[in-house]
């Protein structure tokens, strides 16, 4: 029996992106499931869903929102007030001291504006990468990729790389797309693994990309059996 043969480069290319156009279209609706109506809005909660559910810090993102309308109001937050309000999304303590180093940091370095630059980005507290490009991509649209446990976790799965460092994952993909499809790629991406493509039991015999999938087998294959796997919502 011959041995397969191996993918060439504008293979993989052409592969990566006839699968973002079938996740385009069967998530239409993609986006960033964190509610927010300002970069600083999107910068903090993008924060705060660390270890979280989008689902609880979209019910606590009025109330502190309400309260700390801003960078200079929230670095003048009292403590105490700002832990109550973020309570209910765990690690609170810690985040509220997240909060506070971040919004001072805009103050003073940034004039209270959450600015447009990845380099400056990832200098504030508590701000990487991911944190970042989420940013710039959903604020700003300046084009970036979000790469979280979903998103690195299908990258492999699909075959795109072997890379596990986020950073190299994160430039490893980008030179299989153009900039501009960049912030919509990891929308596409992560809703995917949120509701069919999950980490432990994939839902193989439901996914819309089964026959340019690698990994097509990982869960079950069986159309009846994967339906049950499927959910409709992300980050309940």
């Amino acid at each position: 029996m011959p041995a397969p043969v191996a993918e060439t480069r504008t293979g993989l290319v052409r592969r990566a992106r006839r699968i973002d156009r079938v996740l385009a279209e069967t998530y239409p609706d993609a986006r960033s499931e964190l509610d927010f109506d300002d970069p600083f809005q999107l910068l903090v909660v993008t924060v705060l869903s660390a270890q979280t559910t989008d689902k609880r810090v979209n019910a606590v993102r009025p109330t502190l929102f309400a309260a700390y309308p801003d960078a200079p109001s929230m670095a003048a937050g009292d403590r105490a007030t700002l832990e109550a309000i973020i309570g209910p999304l765990g690690f609170f303590r810690a985040k509220t001291e997240s909060l506070l180093k971040l919004s001072a940091a805009l103050v003073e370095d940034h004039g209270g504006q959450v600015p447009a630059r990845l380099d400056d980005l990832v200098k504030l507290p508590g701000v990487g990468r991911k944190t970042a490009n989420v940013v710039l991509g959903n604020a700003f649209d300046i084009p970036g990729i979000t790469v979280d446990t979903h998103f690195g976790r299908l990258a492999r799965r699909f075959g795109w790389t072997e890379e596990t460092d986020p950073v190299k994952v994160e430039h490893a993909v980008g030179a299989l797309f153009a900039p501009k499809d960049w912030t919509m790629l990891s929308h596409h991406v992560i809703w995917h693994g949120r509701r069919i493509c999950h980490s432990k039991k994939p839902a193989c015999g439901a996914c819309p990309i089964a026959r340019w999938c690698p990994s097509y087998g990982e869960g079950p294959t069986e159309p009846d059996v994967a339906a049950k796997l499927v959910k409709t919502e992300g980050r309940a």
